[in-house]
């Protein structure tokens, strides 16, 4: 045989695999494009994934079907929307008009931050607090705790007054040198610990099981609900935009989440509907996608992102814009809320975008043009585009309302030049900028004064964190009632004002008779806590000329102030008015002086 012959041979076997090949990934091909219209859940092998990766262009039915990466075939089903046509064209909305509301702002004049505060945090709740902890701690312990609905105004008004005036240590709030009169003339500091080791918001024997499976955060919910009561009790903006939370716990607790990009990375994840100002609106703890679908109309074939915008959504009126990020951002999801009159935008993912990558240009072209350069693709009946501009790296974003005009500048810093340079910015990004940091801002605020309590409790992480957000709620709305009454000529008073006027009435609050104080037992045998006498300095108990002893006749022996002696005794310091231990196996009264 010839060498010619042998590469023929060769030659005919490569194109027998290769047909081949293209017959399997047609195979593949076809099955992918059933899934995707039946809703059909499965897995690639490796090596099927591994060809479909190499041979990014094949042959099917005649069109060259081309860059079907490892991507197509992870898609989720938010991904929905390949059946689009793009064209480059600028986007022609079709929006339904906004329905205001009735403003209920001026009914609120003349409020006081507790009448803010008490939309959120009621004396109903309070009552609630106290009845549940008190049932719940003598069923525990079998003693009771004689928690007043007083004491929970007073144990709330201390946490938000340690927020604001902050010491290393919780301890120190009762320390002679340091100590806060207003909370300390309220309970001592043992009541203080023993409170917030008790306070509980349900009776567990009542709660069923069914919903101790269903709801993971059953322990907190009557607080969370009377919390969510009072957002939704506000007037609902025509914008608004959709966020994650994250209230930061690193111990035990039910869906701890890890989100690296966070501040705070380790916590329990929060969706949060907000303003623009940072109003929150509705929230939705994440309990997993099962806890969603129940709580939205026909959930099939929607993702994470899709369920909580769904979710998140209900309570919004008839042509609200809606902004969100990549998170939450889908074709089939901006396609489903324009049905429901309310219109998406946000930043998107490519794997998300379709055909409409294709049809944008590439990340070099655009980096070889220049900052400020931006490109717009229309869907063929022009309700929804995707934008892409260069910054300092590419950005999507896909919006039902807002394309690429009117185009402003914007100041943008430059590394190389060391300055800021005029960079052109097209009509979403503005948008996007100006209304999408409303939980952001929320977040901000709660950092400055956070109620961080130590504690290996996640129900009173969760009960802190609830206060912080109403406090902050209550802010926000009245510095927005104030620039309507007050005008521009008066300021509003500055957040740690209003948290300490909310701390101070909270602590001062007496109902009547059943709100004398509780006084911590210390001595099962005596009513009242007894004085300690305070060590005298050093210098003091030194001088050998000014000590003499006494003996007290005392009903019981005192504990011996000498560090380290455990003995009693009934011999007093006369000078430095302690106790000490004067016997012959054991001569402390020596020892403390020298």
């Amino acid at each position: 045989m010839t060498w010619k012959s042998q590469d023929q041979d060769q030659d005919k076997q490569k194109k027998r695999k290769r047909e081949t090949l293209n017959k399997v990934l047609v195979i593949i091909f076809g099955l992918h494009t059933l899934r995707v219209n039946l809703q059909i859940s499965y897995k690639l092998p490796h090596r099927f994934k591994y060809f479909m990766h190499q041979y990014t262009s094949i042959a099917y039915m005649g069109k060259n079907v081309t860059s079907y990466n490892k991507y197509y075939f992870y898609s989720d089903s938010g991904c929905a929307g390949r059946g689009l046509r793009w064209k480059a064209t600028p986007l022609t909305p079709n929006l339904a008009e906004y329905q205001h509301q009735d403003e209920t702002d001026l009914d609120r004049h003349g409020w006081t931050p507790l009448d803010y505060f008490e939309q959120y945090i009621d004396r109903d709740l309070m009552m609630t607090i106290a009845e549940c902890s008190n049932i719940m701690s003598l069923s525990k312990s079998g003693e009771p705790l004689n928690m007043t609905t007083d004491e929970i105004y007073h144990f709330f008004g201390a946490c938000i007054l340690m927020s604001c005036i902050r010491y290393p240590t919780i301890r120190m709030y009762w320390s002679k040198a340091l100590k806060i009169t207003a909370i300390t003339d309220k309970f001592t500091r043992a009541r203080f610990f023993k409170l917030r080791g008790a306070i509980k918001v349900v009776i567990d024997h009542d709660v069923p099981e069914d919903l101790r499976m269903s709801d993971k955060f059953w322990k907190v919910r009557p607080f969370l609900d009377r919390i969510l009561q009072g957002c939704l009790s506000l007037n609902r903006p025509d914008c608004a935009s959709i966020d994650e939370q994250m209230i930061p716990f690193t111990g035990a607790c039910p869906y701890r989440q890890y989100l690296p990009m966070k501040p705070n990375p380790v916590g329990i994840k929060n969706f949060v509907c907000a303003t623009a100002d940072g109003i929150v609106l509705d929230f939705e703890l994440y309990q997993g996608t099962g806890s969603l679908i129940g709580k939205v109309e026909e959930p099939e074939g929607l993702g994470l992102g899709s369920l909580v915008i769904e979710r998140l959504c209900q309570t919004l009126h008839r042509g609200t814009k809606v902004y969100c990020d990549r998170f939450f951002t889908t074709i089939k999801g901006a396609q489903r809320m324009m049905g429901k009159e309310l219109y998406m935008t946000g930043t998107i993912m490519k794997n998300r975008l379709a055909g409409a990558k294709h049809k944008l240009p590439s990340d070099k072209a655009m980096k070889n043009a220049g900052r400020g350069t931006s490109s717009e693709v229309s869907a063929e009946d022009g309700k929804l585009c995707v934008v892409k501009w260069y910054d300092n790296k590419p950005v999507l974003l896909m919006s039902v309302v807002h394309g690429t005009q009117p185009e402003d500048t914007c100041q943008r810093w430059d590394k190389k030049m060391k300055q800021y340079v005029t960079v052109s910015r097209p009509s979403i990004i503005r948008e996007y900028n100006n209304k999408m940091g409303g939980v952001d801002l929320m977040d901000r605020m709660i950092s400055y004064y956070r109620m961080s309590t130590r504690t290996k409790k996640w129900t009173m992480r969760m009960v802190m964190h609830f206060t912080d957000l109403a406090l902050a709620n209550s802010w926000l709305l009245y510095r927005k009632d104030h620039a309507i009454c007050a005008g521009p000529k008066t300021r509003p008073i500055q957040f740690l004002q209003f948290r300490m006027e909310v701390a101070t009435i909270l602590l001062a609050q007496h109902h009547g008779a059943d709100a004398d104080l509780s006084t911590e037992e210390e001595d099962s045998n005596q009513g009242v806590k007894r004085h300690v006498t305070e060590l005298p300095h050093v210098s003091v108990r030194r001088r050998a000329n000014a000590h003499l002893p006494e003996m007290i006749g005392l009903k019981n022996a005192m504990r011996c102030r000498q560090l380290g002696c455990t003995g009693r005794t009934r011999v007093r310091c006369m000078t430095c008015k302690v106790f000490l231990c004067l016997q012959t196996e054991r001569n402390c009264y020596s020892a403390f002086h020298t």
